[in-house]
């Protein structure tokens, strides 16, 4: 039986286990935020030591959690006191609101991001379902949407885009293009390879002119990764749409949260963000800038 069967027997059924499905991805998803840019950073570690070990130099020390931390160990618990967290007070939301927003143990306040994380992951996804329907390309636009949500935070905490998210995520586009679940095959190659070349073309120009880097090549990937999903006409909409994205909300964040103007902003949060609204609203959007276009002529 297939899934848009079962969804016709029983939708409200298929609903429920979406937006359910949804708040658990949503908490795995807090976990990944947190600890792989750790783990980035331990496998960082190890490699100075084999090549200070290489060199006879004296070796960095370890702590005894970097020796075996990854994202089912070690268990989560209170950054405050080390209380343990129980099952039952990790359920999505729920938990938040009945702690009422902090530790067990020692009352600490715990962050709002978690939970707000975990309901935009439920929302997001019931979009994306409400917008494909019950289909393959629903069902893989979730996993587009759960990389995009790791991929913002983790940038905008640690200005990192994870090679072991984005590189996985460009070669899925490709095959899910295979058998042509958003665009062709041609196009999402050349999506790819235009989406990586064309910040990287922007990179080192700017580079050049000025000295400086203005992007990491983890935008780079990212972009590339969008425009295999997508494929390549869409390329110049995300461009666009991210630009404007970050205009907003940078101006927003000096604004109201007092940043400082001089701190460079991640533009991974802001592609991620535009490669969402192009991947659900992209091709209203287009059609209507054509008719716009052709209205001005």
């Amino acid at each position: 039986m297939s899934f848009a069967e079962i969804y016709e027997i029983a939708p409200t059924t298929v609903w429920v286990g979406v937006v359910v499905l949804g708040l658990a991805v949503g908490s795995f998803l807090n976990v990944v935020i947190y600890r792989l840019p750790v783990m980035m950073q331990n496998e960082w570690r190890r490699e100075c030591d084999e090549y200070l070990r290489d060199q006879g130099q004296p070796l960095t020390k370890q702590t005894k959690s970097e020796q075996k931390f990854n994202l089912a160990y070690p268990n989560s618990r209170c950054p405050k006191c080390g209380h343990s967290i129980k099952p039952w007070q990790n359920i999505p939301v729920v938990s938040y609101v009945l702690l009422k927003g902090a530790c067990a143990n020692c009352k600490t306040k715990i962050s709002p991001r978690y939970p707000i994380i975990e309901a935009s992951t439920a929302l997001l996804g019931a979009l994306i379902f409400w917008h494909f329907g019950a289909s393959p390309q629903a069902l893989l636009g979730l996993v587009l949407l759960w990389s995009l949500i790791s991929l913002t935070m983790i940038d905008a905490d640690h200005y990192l885009l994870p090679d072991s998210i984005t590189l996985p995520l460009m070669w899925l586009g490709i095959i899910a293009n295979m058998f042509g679940t958003y665009t062709s095959l041609e196009n999402s190659v050349i999506g790819a390879i235009a989406g990586y070349l064309s910040l990287w073309t922007l990179y080192w120009g700017f580079k050049l002119a000025t000295g400086k880097e203005g992007m990491g090549y983890g935008d780079f990937k990212l972009l590339a990764a969008l425009g295999a999903w997508m494929g390549w006409q869409y390329l110049p909409l995300i461009i666009l749409l991210s630009s404007a994205v970050g205009a907003v909300l940078g101006i927003a964040a000096i604004l109201l949260m007092g940043r400082d103007k001089a701190k460079p902003l991640p533009f991974g949060p802001y592609l991620a963000v535009a490669g969402f609204i192009a991947f659900i609203w992209g091709e209203e959007l287009l059609q209507h800038y054509l008719q716009v276009m052709d209205f001005s002529r």
